[in-house]
């Protein structure tokens, strides 16, 4: 079974953008109780999630129950957290961001470069910053490995080509002769 793709509302978006002033009309994380935006990185199952913060930081997320049956948070979505006070490897997911609204504030540039992963900030690049991220925590984890099972020289063939007789054609029967 095919998963729904969620789809832009244009006329919320454009009814969002038309407003006066700098207000921005979406809820925004509450910087007093240490909340920050978010990108869902891998949906772990049991309400969990992995997500990429705006502080560069990995953590395990836990989804709420009150949250978990009103909204759906799928693999990168935009959420707010807020990080655990004695482990600051996990939080909790405190909003979920529709991808109109996500749209809406990557244009507004509230977004910090980190979890702008909607394309719409000025500097459009071709890979996002959770993907480099990501990247590098799995090279990391590959020179862990390679530390520890230790790198060995491999004695590298020469490359010998297939023989071609000097006067053959580009014929097929002319290989097979």
């Amino acid at each position: 079974m095919a998963r729904r793709e969620e789809k832009v509302d244009a006329e919320l978006l454009a009814r969002l953008e038309s407003g006066t002033g700098d207000r921005i009309r979406v809820p925004l994380p509450n910087r007093k109780v240490n909340e920050m935006f978010a990108i869902a990185d891998q949906i772990l199952g049991g309400r969990r999630v992995r997500s990429v913060c705006e502080d560069g930081q990995t953590r395990l997320a836990r989804i709420p129950g009150k949250m978990r049956r009103r909204q759906w948070v799928r693999e990168g979505d935009l959420i707010t957290l807020q990080p655990w006070e004695f482990q600051d490897e996990k939080a909790n997911v405190c909003m979920r961001y529709t991808k109109t609204q996500s749209l809406y504030l990557s244009r507004k540039g509230v977004l910090p470069e980190i979890v702008d992963v909607f394309g719409m900030s000025d500097d459009n690049k071709s890979t996002s910053a959770v993907e480099e991220i990501i990247e590098e925590t799995n090279q990391d984890e590959i020179l862990d490995n390679e530390e520890q099972i230790g790198t060995e020289e491999i004695e590298e063939k020469p490359n010998i080509p297939f023989p071609v007789s000097k006067d053959a054609d580009d014929d097929i029967d002319s290989f097979f002769g």
